[in-house]
């Protein structure tokens, strides 16, 4: 051993770079095509290495730490077969937004493009990482390994943030380098500066003066930028009310009263929308289901806020785009308006937002049938500082990501490409990071079998997650969106395992319910646990919705059978 300490190689210049970041975790699967990156971390000492069992629930799992805390997620892959598994999850994390530093090892150099069979060998397989991630990289000279990574934990958090892939060859990663100190003024914010002065433009601040119906729409632009004090005052300020993106889901709390929440694709708040004068919307990508397929309209005086220039115009016009970090630019704008003694909307436009959100909350609420019992049984029982984690899964898309109140931002995470079974690993990710709270998860029977073995990894690290499963025995969402569009189904029934049997069998006190009281008390069980806790809601015994879910508006339509005209 003492040997080995007097030398520096690829891998401890790795190590070392993410130990400059901060990094505390780091996700993963060891392979050999990766070992001497795992024995680097080991003698450095620092890095707590989880072991994850799939490579794709290993990025997962990243993702929750990064999105939960807004630091560097960091996973480590094998080569080919290995980085190929990371890909689904990697495309999650680039639809979020999510600064994640993907490490995975490639043959040795000389053998790169050669097509020869060397184990674990990808025709191409920085292209394809390429496809999943913003940006992907070679390294190609050893010596350069520090730079390389610190450029690359840059590039993950310049807007806009996203996964960073790195390969670096076998034969590399042993190489013996110099261990060169760098010194830059390049160290990535792993939390947001102090706000900088924005020029406001004089033709933005009149638009705002003139509105008397403003309306905000946030995003995780916003979220990503640590604004979230800045967007309530900017709300107050203003007197308008504040829609989200499911990922904003805190950024403003949801308690509030000119919180509307993750309600804009919603008929009524359509309606609200058609009627407003004025739109700021702050780091928004109005993705397609939560704007029902962009038939949303929005007011063409449209204040377009986004550290992206390439998000100005991508789905909706904007009169203005105000181009920086959503804190900066926010903050400035009250300023402005402070300075302009701005004096906001009349009292009866504030009642009507009020109205609004009492009114969407309610129409919801009818459709639940017993599920609103467990709603409340959930809010009324986990704390506030409670990180709420989803799956995609029936009870997440009706109530879940819009019922249940979250207060905090960074405190509900829910995949944002779409994609099931990240639930779990993602869970575990956070829970990792915010050992001190209480991480939650919401999960279906469908998506929870897609990462089953992930349970192994939660119970070897300890974590006093709760896992509430909702088992239909089948794909819900699909169900239903497919008798809404044929009145018929297929593939969508499963075989669900029993689980509790499956959760005991690895150790975690499991039980199965079939009531809202039932649900009641066993919550109130896992809430007083420090230890891991499965509930397993039997929704045939619950019973139905008193509303089937069929899809956000519009999926089931979409569907029909129709002419395209293609020229």
């Amino acid at each position: 051993m003492d040997n080995e300490n007097k030398v520096f190689t690829t891998a401890d210049a790795i190590v070392k770079e993410l130990v400059r970041a901060g990094v505390d975790t780091a996700y993963g699967i060891v392979s050999i095509h990766n070992m001497p990156i795992y024995d680097a971390i080991l003698r450095e000492g620092s890095v707590h290495l989880v072991c994850a069992r799939g490579e794709s629930a290993a990025v997962n799992m990243a993702d929750g730490h990064a999105r939960s805390t807004g630091k560097l997620g960091v996973v480590i892959t094998s080569t080919g077969t290995g980085a190929g598994n990371a890909a689904g999850a990697l495309v999650e994390a680039w639809s979020a937004g999510v600064p994640i530093l993907h490490i995975t090892g490639e043959v040795s150099s000389e053998y790169l493009g050669t097509g020869r069979g060397y184990i674990h060998e990808c025709k191409d397989q920085l292209q394809m990482m390429e496809g999943t991630c913003k940006e992907a990289y070679q390294l190609k000279v050893p010596g350069q390994a520090s730079g390389f990574i610190r450029e690359a934990i840059l590039k993950a958090f310049q807007s806009p943030s996203g996964p960073i892939s790195v390969e670096i060859p076998i034969d590399f990663q042993s190489a013996i380098i110099t261990n060169t100190d760098i010194f830059d003024e390049g160290v990535p914010a792993l939390s947001s500066p102090d706000p900088k002065d924005f020029v406001i433009p004089d033709d933005v601040a009149a638009a705002i003066m003139k509105a008397n119906r403003p309306v905000l729409w946030v995003g995780n632009g916003a979220l990503l930028s640590g604004a979230s004090q800045e967007i309530q005052q900017l709300a107050e300020m203003i007197g308008a009310p504040v829609i989200t993106s499911q990922s904003a889901k805190g950024i403003v709390p949801e308690d509030h009263p000119q919180s509307i929440g993750h309600f804009g694709a919603h008929g009524d708040t359509k309606q609200f929308l058609a009627s407003a004068d004025l739109l700021i919307s702050v780091g928004v990508r109005f993705r397609s289901n939560e704007t029902s397929g962009w038939s949303v309209k929005v007011p063409e005086n449209h204040i377009a806020i986004d550290a992206d220039y390439l998000a100005i115009n991508r789905n909706y016009d904007a009169a203005y785009g105000l181009v920086g970090d959503a804190k900066s630019v926010v903050s400035s704008l009250i300023k402005e308006l402070t300075f302009r003694e701005y004096s906001g909307p009349s009292k009866d436009y504030v009642q009507e937002i009020f109205q609004l959100r009492e009114s969407l909350r309610s129409q919801l609420r009818d459709t639940l049938g017993p599920y609103e019992e467990i709603l409340d049984s959930m809010r009324n029982t986990l704390d506030k500082d409670t990180i709420f984690v989803r799956d995609v899964t029936v009870p997440a898309n009706v109530w879940g990501s819009r019922l249940f109140e979250i207060y905090e931002p960074r405190h509900s995470i829910h995949a944002s490409g779409g994609g099931i079974g990240q639930g779990l690993p993602t869970a575990i990710g956070a829970q990792m990071a915010n050992r001190e709270k209480k991480v939650v998860l919401l999960a279906g029977d469908g998506g929870f079998m897609v990462n089953i073995g992930e349970l192994a990894t939660a119970v070897q690290e300890n974590l006093p997650m709760t896992i509430l499963l909702f088992d239909d025995s089948g794909y819900g969402v699909l169900r239903n969106i497919q008798e809404a569009a044929y009145g018929r189904q297929v593939g969508v029934d499963l075989v669900s395992p029993d689980f509790v049997q499956l959760g005991q069998s690895m150790g975690i006190e499991t039980v199965s319910v079939g009531t809202a009281a039932d649900f009641d008390q066993e919550l109130k069980n896992a809430v007083q646990s420090n230890s891991l806790r499965m509930i397993v809601v039997n929704m045939n015994e619950v019973g139905p919705m008193a509303k089937p879910f069929s899809g956000p508006p519009g999926v089931a339509e979409a569907f029909q059978p129709k002419k395209i005209n293609v020229r």
